[in-house]
């Protein structure tokens, strides 16, 4: 929008999952007026697909989780995108990687006593970090510690047992065809989106909240906040009065860091399944390592995805390294001659985004229950959003977008 009202009766902050499903149920209500303040100059937040080589990549979220009973599962099929059933099954990773059969069982049995362990320690009085669940010396310590970096995109020794526990999957992933984050500028695209307007400041001392932005000053009789943890915590928001519980819960449940590459493939690997993804790991024995699919939905690319440390790391040090990285990676697990077939195309970089300042929520070892803290509304006037409110559906896009809604009915309820 390049022109829009300075003052509803909703403003939402953000135009993410959870700002763009918090404004649909707005706008849908009838005579009540919303405005959505994004501070990029396109919706979706961390979710984003990039076209190149004429195929959508997604560079934030990717997959439908618990697809059976997401609720945009069905979105999607009404707006037109075809969706991909196929079940990826990273069991995979470590067979397609050259290990044994013994190996492999191996593995498996270790990540379910891991799963095991963890649902009984989640009983407990007392919350620890994952880590301490970890048998001592465990030969696949070093592969749960670097699954963690790419699922729960930080290392098990910051993660909270209860909150990892509390997450629900039904393991049924299916993925966008056209890109989940193109699916949600699709939702965005009918919106009354100020694009370019970080907000700077929210005042909610008087009869409407002032919200100060780099478009302009909105008033509004409530506001819902949908931005990430980190954005709260670090005050690059300042509400007026400040929120302490606010500012603790966000900080309680900062962003991991999960990243993305993609190469074009011009090879193939006709020795492994090719009736679908072919997925890999780079390491067993090395935290710092990358989990690689190759040939998505049958396409020419590898799209290699790393978090925690080493993704923050492989940020520092730029797009070049991480494809070099990368490169010799799979060049060791299927030789020199894939150097030739391989050519960067993009990556991300949520950390260094100031608008994500990371890639999806943790709570800390002892802040499980922050998460309800930080969905609570202040005064029935301020009402949060976005997946670290989500006390089972976190770090997921339908985890925010139900949040928006919960958000919005929030709002909405408190106006009639």
């Amino acid at each position: 929008m390049t022109r829009f009202s300075s003052e509803v009766d909703v403003a939402v902050v953000g135009a993410g999952a959870a700002g763009i499903a918090a404004a649909r149920r707005v706008a849908a209500a009838k005579s009540v007026s919303v405005v959505v303040l994004e501070a990029r100059e396109r919706a979706g937040g961390r979710t984003w697909t990039m076209e190149k080589n004429g195929y959508p990549l997604d560079l934030g979220g990717e997959w439908l989780h618990s697809a059976d009973r997401n609720v945009l599962t069905a979105i999607a099929e009404g707006h037109g995108f075809a969706l991909y059933h196929r079940r990826p099954d990273w069991t995979t990773r470590i067979r397609n990687s050259g290990a044994s059969l013994a190996e492999q069982q191996a593995w498996i049995a270790a990540r379910e006593t891991y799963r095991e362990t963890r649902h009984q320690a989640a009983c407990a009085a007392e919350d620890r970090p994952c880590s301490a669940l970890l048998p001592p010396c465990g030969r696949w310590n070093t592969l749960l510690n670097a699954s963690s970096t790419w699922g729960n995109a930080v290392e098990l020794d910051k993660i909270s047992v209860k909150d990892n526990e509390r997450y629900e999957d039904s393991e049924v992933n299916w993925r966008v065809r056209r890109g989940y984050g193109a699916l949600l500028a699709t939702l965005a695209a009918p919106l009354p989106i100020v694009f370019g307007a970080p907000v700077s400041r929210i005042e909610h001392r008087g009869t409407d909240i002032v919200i100060d932005s780099a478009r302009g000053r909105v008033r509004a009789r409530k506001i819902i906040v949908a931005v990430p943890t980190d954005i709260l915590a670090a005050e690059a928001i300042a509400f007026d009065p400040v929120l302490p519980a606010k500012l603790a819960a966000a900080d309680g449940l900062p962003l991991g860091l999960a990243d993305k590459l993609f190469f074009s493939f011009t090879g193939r690997m006709d020795d492994l399944d090719t009736d679908g993804d072919i997925f890999l790991v780079g390491s067993t024995t090395r935290l710092e390592t990358m989990s690689y699919q190759v040939r998505p939905f049958g396409r020419p690319i590898i799209q290699c995805f790393f978090g925690g440390e080493f993704a923050a790391r492989m940020e520092r040090e730029g797009f070049a390294a991480m494809a070099a990285f990368a490169t010799d990676e799979l060049a060791a697990l299927r030789g020199g001659v894939i150097r030739k077939e391989l050519t960067p195309l993009a990556a991300s970089s949520w950390r260094a985004d100031p608008f994500a300042r990371g890639s999806y929520s943790y709570a800390r070892p002892g802040h499980a229950d922050d998460r309800a803290v930080l969905a609570a509304p202040i005064d029935d006037r301020l009402f949060f959003a976005g997946e670290a409110t989500s006390p089972n559906f976190f770090s997921t896009v339908h985890g925010a977008f139900e949040s928006g809604v919960r958000a919005a009915e929030e709002a909405l309820a408190s106006l009639r």
